[in-house]
């Protein structure tokens, strides 16, 4: 674990795993140290915010370091049903580099116990796990300019939603009418880390 220095009132706390990241993350907002405003995980980081007025970067990187912790996977959550239709433009290329065939893609990706890990990128963009080796595979090489909203993709050891039009990397499986992103909500995303998510097919 390494602490790492942030600007003037936040400091970076960098793992090797996202379960190691949600272990240290409910540990830190446990032992509700003075002066700390808000927490931040990521992939592999937790940034640490503070008032500058009530503790400074050198203190609390001590006490951070001082923390007794262990990592922990997702916690379970509410369950989520998304519904996909599997005409993502990635699809064959994720089959072929999988060495499976389409409608084996679409049964790992319904079958997989999605959880979401962590949010970021753009508001409402939940970071999935749970899909394991057998959905593992890399960005693609050239990204998309631009990237529809409702899109279901696969990057790596995650699975993720375009809740808007942007640019992207990742391979694309589908796309999703859900609306992730809703400001007029009382929770205006709907996916938050903890929960529980399921893909169910509704047609190609």
């Amino acid at each position: 674990m390494r602490v790492l220095p942030c600007g003037p009132d936040a400091v970076l706390v960098e793992v090797d795993s996202l379960d190691e990241v949600l272990g240290f993350d409910a540990a830190a907002r446990a032992a509700d140290i003075a002066g700390i405003t808000e927490t931040v995980p990521a992939a592999r980081t937790v940034l640490v915010r503070f008032d500058p007025h009530a503790t400074g970067a050198d203190f609390l990187r001590a006490r951070l370091t001082r923390l007794r912790w262990a990592p922990r996977a997702p916690e379970d959550g509410p369950l989520v049903e998304i519904p996909v239709r599997y005409d993502g433009s990635d699809l064959d290329e994720v089959a072929q580099a999988l060495g499976i065939d389409v409608a084996e893609v679409i049964e790992r990706h319904t079958a997989a116990a999605w959880r979401v890990g962590f949010v970021g990128f753009a508001p409402g963009f939940a970071y999935l796990v749970g899909g394991g080796d057998g959905l593992r595979v890399p960005r693609r090489t050239s990204p998309r300019v631009q990237v529809p909203a409702g899109s279901v993709a696969l990057a790596d050891e995650y699975c993720g939603i375009y809740p808007r039009a942007s640019p992207g990397g990742w391979q694309l499986l589908g796309t999703t009418d859900a609306s992730l992103w809703d400001p007029s909500r009382a929770e205006p995303a709907l996916l938050v880390p903890g929960t529980r998510v399921r893909f169910v097919a509704v047609g190609r």
